[in-house]
């Protein structure tokens, strides 16, 4: 299955290749238009997104589903996934303390691909105090190991293992096979 990620950064459009894939997925902070406009031009119709700490509390435009806290199979994948990043500001859409997070996600089930705008905590971190992953997905790919866990916020390119699980980050574009 091929499949195309997209995070946060919009421009990336104007240079994306259009080899066909099976699935995109937006790891947040790119709007929707320009996800509709990716999926077109490389023909896909199932697309599957979060939201990022930049996106607007509005849904996202059909037909892109939302994976927050959701279930959804494509094929013999089964996709979940999470909004938002760390609370690094006092107001703004999609943030969390650890703590919530670890609440939300205490019962989600296994998937095969976890999307998530944030990466997990100590993997692909930046260094900064807005920067920081989650806690709550690392214990989530030790209770669960997805095949994939697939981040972005922190515009890094990088592939890291985590107990079987590869956590991918990704900035503008990539492409995966699985």
């Amino acid at each position: 299955m091929k499949i195309l990620v997209l995070s946060d950064y919009d421009p990336f459009r104007y240079s994306l290749d259009k080899e066909p894939a099976d699935i995109l997925i937006s790891c947040g902070d790119v709007a929707d238009q320009v996800i509709l406009e990716a999926a077109k031009a490389v023909k896909c119709s199932r697309i599957f997104a979060v939201k990022g700490n930049h996106d607007s509390a509005d849904p996202f435009l059909s037909p892109i589903v939302d994976l927050h806290l959701t279930l959804h199979t494509f094929g013999t994948l089964r996709f979940g996934g999470f909004n938002g990043s760390w609370r690094y500001k006092p107001k703004g859409h999609y943030l969390y303390e650890q703590t919530e997070v670890e609440q939300l996600l205490r019962t989600f089930p296994p998937v095969d691909v976890f999307v998530a705008h944030n990466s997990p905590r100590h993997i692909h971190d930046r260094g900064d105090k807005i920067h920081l992953g989650f806690e709550a997905f690392v214990d989530y790919i030790h209770r669960t190991h997805p095949r994939l866990f697939i981040h972005g916020h922190q515009h890094t390119n990088q592939e890291t293992r985590v107990s079987g699980t590869r956590v991918i980050g990704v900035y503008e574009k990539k492409r995966l096979e699985i």
